[in-house]
């Protein structure tokens, strides 16, 4: 019924989906009780104006509304900008380490990286398997596409990763993402301790490997997709303070556009255990 259901969804245009998105994040936020208080806590936290936080609740549900059309449906339109900093990365023969944030459509820069490059440096992203059963075989289908390469959440994932930056190719992390136990240190995101993945900092110091930042920025309207890729500068080879000049780079990212940051996102949890 699911993979039913994603396929009729797949075939909709992006501004019908976008438009059940806001339904359906609105939806949500007036029904959970507590998807209402984290959303309204974090987004308070980082001192967003009551205009930009109503817009986050209908681009929250946009998030979801738009996967059946990425992952099965006709190609959407993407825009690139800065897009020359990847050319100049990969001309130096560097492996390309991405990071970005739980904003925009995060699904979309690295289907947009795999059509635009990945025939000659794929991309690999680590990929945490559905925790429902319907979704799980369909998530994995769906992100198995050419250019684009899935790393499980385990040690053989991470040397997956570090092979991949070795050859010249690039890798993808969602850095604020709260990693296991013992994976990461306590580091501030906006103005508070937030357990914080060591991982990025450390693909990022092995070998010839450059840092950019990306999101995918949702056009109004369901116009499509805009791409932003950014620099970044050296990190600190200490990873507490890395991981403290990553969240500040995630936090500068976000403050371009707090609407469509993911404020439901449980970043302060304490971390799960290990596996």
């Amino acid at each position: 019924m699911v993979h039913f259901l994603f396929r009729v969804l797949s075939l909709f245009p992006l501004p019908v989906l976008h438009a059940l998105g806001w339904l359906l994040g609105w939806v949500s936020f007036l029904l959970s009780s507590r998807y209402r208080r984290r959303l309204l806590a974090h987004a308070r936290l980082a001192h967003c104006p009551t205009r930009v936080i109503w817009a986050s609740v209908g681009e929250a549900g946009k998030l979801v509304a738009e996967l059946p059309r990425l992952w099965l449906g006709r190609p959407v339109r993407v825009g690139w900008e800065g897009a020359a900093h990847i050319e100049s990365a990969q001309a130096d023969g560097a492996g390309v380490l991405f990071l970005t944030p739980h904003l925009g459509c995060f699904e979309i820069t690295a289907q947009a990286y795999a059509q635009r490059f990945g025939a000659r440096h794929p991309m690999t992203v680590l990929f945490r398997p559905a925790r429902q059963a319907a979704l799980r075989e369909l998530v994995a289908a769906a992100r198995r596409r050419p250019g684009l390469h899935a790393a499980p959440t385990t040690l053989a994932g991470v040397k997956q990763l570090i092979k991949a930056l070795k050859v010249g190719d690039a890798v993808g992390l969602l850095p604020d993402q709260v990693p296991p136990q013992g994976q990461g240190v306590w580091a501030p995101f906006f103005g508070r301790d937030a357990y914080t993945m060591t991982l990025s900092a450390r693909l990022a110091q092995g070998g010839n490997t450059q840092v950019l930042l990306s999101w995918g920025e949702r056009l109004s309207w369901g116009r499509g997709y805009l791409v932003h890729v950014r620099p970044f500068g050296p990190l600190d080879s200490d990873p507490a303070k890395a991981a403290g000049q990553i969240n500040q780079a995630m936090e500068t990212l976000v403050r371009e556009c707090p609407a469509q940051y993911l404020w439901s996102y449980d970043r302060y949890k304490s971390p799960p255990p290990a596996r």
